[in-house]
């Protein structure tokens, strides 16, 4: 009887081995990307298909090597990985910041953590918002931007507030030809939507009541980068039924105030 395993054989094993690995690692954070949300252990272990013990070492692998990020019980993919292949729209108007979405990313979990509502984060793109990071559960509202993570500014609470805060901006959008109406409740007369952006800037929240989408309410909250201009907005969306509004908009300003903060480190 052989008491041994030639070396080549198990050289072979051993990189079959690892391979499976790191396929089943490839599985995870596709599973976790794909779902645009945080996930438990359980979801992930349900989704995959893999036994909660290898989902679970998985897991631990790829947070010690910041493919993951872990807030709670909840993990995502962020980290080295997004670093890595920074997702379509974190440029703002041409200025990317390094780094963004490895500092942003924890905060939009502690605000869905908080709300478990859906948590939008938003930059500009020419006169429309572009939707860069959402975190929601199962209990997430539709939306018209829903699948082409595009709104108009006018009439979303994000739009509102990179209107507010970015004055070429809004000079350059209110001369543009008329507001489109979305809902009964959008803003169509540029003095009206002057005075709201006014109020946001004094509040420093803004806020969509049904004006996008009928039976969604919206805060939102500006982001500062280092060169103290607007660059990004953060926001909750909610059904309008349960929506509570103040609310809301203190936790959006609140996180928004630490994000801000922590671009400045």
């Amino acid at each position: 009887m052989r008491l041994f395993v030639p070396l080549d054989r198990a050289r072979r094993a051993e990189a079959a081995s690892a391979l499976g690995s790191l396929e089943r690692g490839m599985e995870i954070l596709l599973c976790l990307a794909a779902g645009m949300r945080p996930m438990n252990l359980t979801q992930v272990h349900r989704s995959t298909g893999f036994s909660k013990t290898t989902t679970h070492r998985l897991l631990g692998s790829l947070q010690r090597r910041g493919l993951v990020t872990r807030t709670g019980g909840d993990y995502t993919v962020g980290g080295r990985l997004a670093d890595l292949v920074p997702p379509r729209g974190w440029a703002v108007q041409g200025r990317r910041l390094p780094g963004s979405r490895r500092v942003v990313l924890p905060h939009l979990l502690q605000l869905y953590e908080a709300t478990r509502q859906t948590v939008n984060l938003a930059v500009r793109d020419e006169f429309e918002v572009a939707y860069v990071e959402r975190l929601y559960g199962h209990n997430r509202v539709t939306s018209p931007s829903d699948g082409i993570d595009r709104a108009p500014l006018h009439c979303t609470a994000t739009g509102k507030v990179l209107l507010a805060y970015d004055a070429g901006l809004r000079a350059a959008f209110l001369a543009a030809p008329a507001l489109r109406r979305m809902t009964g409740r959008t803003v169509t007369r540029p003095a009206a939507l002057e005075r709201e952006l006014a109020a946001i800037r004094g509040e420093g929240v803004g806020y969509a009541r049904q004006e996008f989408a009928e039976g969604v309410c919206c805060a939102a909250a500006p982001v500062f980068g280092p060169d103290g201009g607007v660059c990004m907005a953060v926001a909750v969306a909610a059904p309008a039924g349960a929506a509570a509004l103040p609310r809301m908009g203190a936790a959006v300003r609140r996180t928004a105030h630490q994000i801000t903060g922590a671009l400045l480190l």
